[in-house]
């Protein structure tokens, strides 16, 4: 399949687009994805896989957590729907409803995905 068609099969999609328009907001961690979003974990890394494969997301292992976050630098075609996305996902009631529930958790904390605790220096 080309790049071209991949990337516009993989914003094909609701929850897909409803992803990019949180990652826009900086990144993530699957687990605070699976909870804004109500899905299964396994539900939300399908997406995923399907959005990195279109270069739309990159991931970063950090512990035991995987955090997903737009391309530092996306192919031009990506640049271009990542902008359009920007401009229109305020329009998908969902999307306005994804992004309220995230400024509420950050401000609140997430119940899931905790920080990894660092381990005690001896004393």
């Amino acid at each position: 399949m080309h790049a071209t068609e991949r990337m516009l099969k993989a914003v094909g999609d609701r929850t897909r687009l409803r992803i990019l328009a949180l990652l826009q907001q900086g990144p993530l961690c699957v687990c605070q994805l699976v909870e804004i979003l109500g899905l299964s974990q396994p539900t939300v890394s399908k997406h995923l896989s399907t959005l990195g494969a279109a270069g739309l997301v990159e991931d970063e292992k950090r512990g035991k957590w995987v955090f997903y976050r737009l391309p530092a630098a996306p192919p031009s075609a990506a640049r271009g729907l990542l902008r359009w996305l920007s401009s229109v996902s305020t329009e998908i009631e969902e999307v306005r409803r994804d992004l309220q529930s995230l400024e509420r958790k950050r401000l609140g904390g997430f119940s899931a995905c905790p920080p990894p605790r660092h381990p005690r220096r001896p004393s």
